[in-house]
């Protein structure tokens, strides 16, 4: 469910546009052929400079050379909206942007095929000892010997991160009859059948299988130096490691260990934790190809992302269209007054869906009921897939990139909705099919601003949708409570609020509690809970204070 937003800006007459990094000249003739529109080349600016330059235009458009600071952006009225040629918006201080209702645009398509292409180019690099054997013959050796290689044919590549780029690789890697492994929490089955790969579980699961390894996911708390000394003992021993996404995904000290044990049989970087990089622990080692971030240096990539980011920042303000933004500024002051509650409770039934253990996500199905239904239900929608993919990727996923996030992942996103209202004036139900099961979710508005959930598969009960919250099957018999708060009392977990619910009214049967506590339990208090005889099975959820809301809702 790809749904444009369209936010009308307060601009000048003729929105003015800046270039903060050079683009192609496509891009450019793109913006001379945009009636109504001026724009300007600025171009290695920082500090003070690029602070005054940013208040002198509506939209700006940059690549990876400039840096957009929170000071760069501090008090700034005018600016409205910021287009990257290319994917990471490392360069830009997205919460900052946000804070000051600046929309944040990216162009994730542009330079899919050309990282794809280096990335394989890296591998087959590796592969093939490529670049030292063009050294040898430039020092006038010839020296077969010394660079006999490995095919790639019959070996495994593992891939993290199935996006666009990662379903690329795979594909190049089946042609050259490669086995591949993908480790993506949000890619599902059916999705991979259909590109002959196999999927797994977590990363660790992945790593003892594997022949080569390449990474295509941002840089975030989550993957920065995901592939450390742990990994490396897990790997198995020549693995070659390739990383054309974000420098600082691979933790550095382990790769040069890697390298100088033994343990890794290569490494292949395209980009660094600081760039320009001109000096590297690695530069210069037997077994190792380092390229200074060409993944998106092709004619064709280039011109592809200045188009793509020139037509976002067109459309925006011709028409007020907002696509592919990251961060999405606000909603509009009229939407958010109708919606906001509404928006809520689909944001916080989407992060607690990805929680509650029904492994990798396939379908979700979203029922509208009552008042609700008379809503934009499509923005609701979207709402829930922005709180699905943020717990699942631990990324601010906006609610313009959420849904053809799912889409591209294989996850079915289905809507109804039905005016006759239950029990409840307004209620919204989600139902999530995953690989190791269902679950489904029933939340509704108390008041103006209290979401609550109100049914757990067939439970009913009436709990909190926000804060650290424990859910606990079991069976409806007598003591059961009190031994489970007798647990998390001896590990100094307090219990704000608990309620219990079940679907018959007869004792004995399944039922369950939600307790929101104070605290994140520790794995072995959730471990000892599950322990007791009478229950079935413990999910621990962790969802935003009761205050905080993501920023695309202001």
């Amino acid at each position: 469910m790809d749904t444009d937003i369209h936010i009308y800006p307060q601009a000048a007459k003729m929105p003015k546009i800046v270039l903060l990094d050079p683009i192609s000249e496509d891009g450019k003739n793109l913006l001379r052929n945009a009636a109504g529109i001026e724009f300007e080349d600025r171009i290695g600016l920082a500090g003070d400079d690029l602070k005054k330059c940013l208040t002198e235009f509506d939209g700006a458009v940059a690549r990876s050379g400039v840096k957009i600071t929170a000071a760069a952006l501090e008090g700034n009225t005018r600016l409205k909206a910021i287009a990257r040629a290319g994917v990471g918006v490392d360069n830009i201080d997205t919460k900052a942007a946000t804070k000051q209702g600046i929309i944040v645009m990216n162009t994730p398509g542009g330079n899919t095929i050309s990282t794809a292409e280096q990335t394989f180019a890296l591998l087959l690099a590796l592969s093939r000892n490529t670049a030292p054997a063009y050294q040898s013959l430039v020092e006038g050796r010839w020296d077969r010997k010394k660079f006999t290689g490995h095919q790639v044919a019959d070996k495994t590549l593992g891939i993290v991160g199935m996006g666009r780029i990662g379903q690329v690789v795979a594909g190049y890697a089946k042609a050259f009859g490669m086995n591949v492994i993908a480790f993506d929490p949000f890619f599902t089955p059916q999705k991979a059948a259909g590109l002959g790969i196999t999927l797994v579980n977590n990363f660790h699961e992945l790593l003892p299988q594997i022949d080569y390894l390449t990474v295509h996911t941002p840089l975030t708390d989550e993957t920065r130096g995901m592939f450390g000394k742990e990994e490396l003992n897990i790997v198995k021993r020549g693995a070659k490691l390739i990383n054309c996404a974000r420098g600082g995904i691979y933790d550095l000290q382990t790769l040069v260990e890697g390298m100088e044990t033994g343990k890794l049989g290569g490494v292949a970087l395209d980009v660094y934790e600081e760039e320009p990089c001109t000096n590297h622990p690695l530069f210069g080692k037997p077994n190792v190809v380092c390229t200074p971030h060409l993944g998106a240096s092709t004619e064709e990539a280039q011109s592809n992302v200045a188009l793509e980011a020139v037509q976002l920042l067109i459309d925006y303000f011709t028409s007020g269209t907002i696509r592919q933004a990251v961060n999405f500024g606000t909603l509009d002051a009229k939407t958010l007054e109708t919606h906001r509650g509404a928006l809520s409770v689909a944001y916080r039934l989407g992060i607690l869906s990805a929680q509650l253990g029904v492994g990798t996500i396939t379908v979700c199905k979203l029922k509208f009921q009552g008042d609700v239904s008379q809503k934009d239900t499509s923005l609701l929608s979207n709402a829930f897939a922005a709180g699905l993919a943020t717990a699942s990727t631990h990324e601010d996923v906006s609610i313009v990139s959420a849904a053809p996030l799912l889409k591209e992942r294989g996850v079915e996103l289905i809507q109804e909705k039905t005016s006759e209202t239950g029990d409840f004036s307004s209620l919204i139900t989600a139902e999530v099919f995953g690989s190791s099961g269902r679950i489904k979710l029933a939340g509704t508005l108390f008041g103006n601003a209290m979401p609550r959930l109100v049914v757990v598969n067939d439970d009913r009960l009436e709990s909190y949708l926000d804060g650290n919250l424990l859910f606990i099957q079991h069976k409806d018999k007598p003591g059961v409570i009190g031994s489970m708060g007798t647990v998390l009392g001896r590990a100094g977990t307090n219990i704000n609020s608990m309620s219990v619910g079940r679907a018959l009214p007869n004792p004995g049967g399944d039922a369950i509690a939600v307790l929101a506590l104070d605290d994140s339990p520790k794995p072995a208090t959730l471990k000892e809970i599950e322990a007791i005889e009478a229950i079935d099975k413990v999910y621990f959820a962790a969802l935003p204070p009761a205050d905080k809301s993501p920023a695309w809702m202001g």
